[in-house]
């Protein structure tokens, strides 16, 4: 059973919206986000990366940076430029890239959920990462910005989807990367207390992105309520902030590989090892895409290559097995190419596919890179399968897009 329950929400006039709202903080440096607010003191990177309103090289983790996002949280509210709504309310977001929309609704999750396993992740976490948007939470007293989560498609939820985005929208803008941004208000009582119902008959809610938000989040709201002696588990802080999608509604994109040379091998070298487990074929100068499940594309000197892997060299029984990002990982990556930690080897790197195959052309010819691995994208029911099963995603696996805009709701934990 998910818990979840309306709130009200902190967010910007409608004439604001545009000038508030901002990409995650974790999907750019600190210098971006400098350039990106410059001119706006309404953005919020100014309580999302507070480290811009002080000298360039300034160190984020200084706790002057964690002060200043307090001080700009209360200027904003101060100011007007975020706004508490007077009761209690779910929200609709809708996010539109190329033509095609996803729906989810803007929730205040459970902590116990998160922490008893009911809220279920597929990625590791790091204790440093967490820490430090543990101490943006306690030190604002708010969800800054919101987790993503997928859940099971329900009929009753899509209908209020279905229902609810019929009506005008309360925001409703393009950013400069051409997705829509919509947010609608949910507000009758009637169907806030339908919406509470139906979460609570499903069993688990998945973390899609947010691992670190989401653990961080957790993570205080149990702080507090160890910390508060007059606990009664109804406060704010009992709650984070999440947007929930059916999972029918998400799409995952590639995730690829770029690596700075062949480990010693000549090109013709690293083809005959790649023969020993995958049918390869030179597919020309075009840009191959891979094709389906087990298929790779390779970028090599100059020419695409469809790689096939060889029957018995992955196993579809096994949730972590079956995924290309394992194959590609154990049979190219390692065996032939040496590379065991994706996480710390200074030898790859890695690029989301909304940049698209040519970003892998481009890096290899450049002679930045050696070789580029395309891998075809990993399914929303991989996603759950790992989780259901207490599996953990290799890392760099799933990238989602677009990326959901920060600033447009935040829950107060008080």
């Amino acid at each position: 059973m998910a818990k979840v329950k309306p709130f009200k929400g902190v967010r910007p006039p409608k004439e604001m919206v545009e000038e508030v709202v901002s990409r995650p903080y974790d999907v750019l440096n600190s210098e971006e986000a400098r350039k990106e607010a410059e001119g706006n003191p309404k953005s919020l990177y100014h309580i999302i990366k507070p480290e811009i309103d002080f000298e360039p090289g300034f160190d984020e983790h200084d706790p002057k940076v964690y002060e200043k996002a307090v001080e700009n949280f209360h200027k904003f509210q101060e100011n007007g430029w975020l706004v508490q709504d007077d009761q209690e309310k779910y929200y609709i977001y809708a996010q539109t890239m190329d033509g095609r929309t996803q729906y989810g609704f803007v929730v205040a999750a459970w902590v116990d959920d998160y922490m008893e396993g009911r809220i279920k992740k597929h990625e590791l976490t790091r204790r440093d990462k967490e820490e430090d948007r543990m101490k943006h939470v306690r030190v604002n007293n708010a969800n800054v910005e919101p987790v993503f989560f997928a859940f099971p498609d329900n009929e009753v939820l899509e209908k209020i989807i279905r229902d609810v985005t019929a009506g005008k929208p309360e925001y409703d803008f393009v950013t400069d990367d051409n997705f829509g941004h919509t947010l609608w208000l949910i507000e009758d009582p009637k169907t806030i207390e339908t919406i509470t119902e139906e979460f609570a008959k499903i069993p688990n809610l998945y973390i899609a992105d947010g691992h670190h938000r989401s653990a961080a989040a957790a993570l205080v709201g149990a702080e507090k309520a160890k910390n508060n002696p007059n606990h009664r588990g109804d406060e704010e802080y009992n709650y984070f902030m999440a947007v929930a999608f059916p999972a029918s509604h998400l799409k995952i994109i590639d995730y690829n590989r770029v690596v700075r040379d062949l480990n010693g091998l000549t090109p013709e070298q690293f083809l005959d090892k790649v023969r020993e487990n995958f049918d390869v074929k030179d597919m020309g100068t075009e840009i191959y895409t891979p094709a389906a499940l087990h298929n790779f594309s390779l970028y090599l000197d100059g020419r695409w290559y469809s790689l096939t892997a060889k029957a018995g060299t992955y196993d579809d029984q096994d949730p972590i097995g079956v995924l290309d990002v394992t194959v590609s990982s154990d049979l190219i990556l390692r065996d032939i190419l040496g590379i065991t930690d994706l996480r710390s080897d200074k030898r790859i790197d890695f690029v989301g596919g909304i940049r698209g195959l040519g970003e892998l052309k481009r890096r290899v010819d450049s002679g930045e890179m050696k070789m580029a691995l395309a891998l075809y994208p990993v399914t929303m029911d991989q996603l759950i399968n790992i989780a259901d099963t207490g599996n953990i995603m290799p890392p760099k696996t799933t990238w989602f897009e677009p990326k959901r805009r920060s600033g447009l709701v935040i829950p107060k934990l008080d």
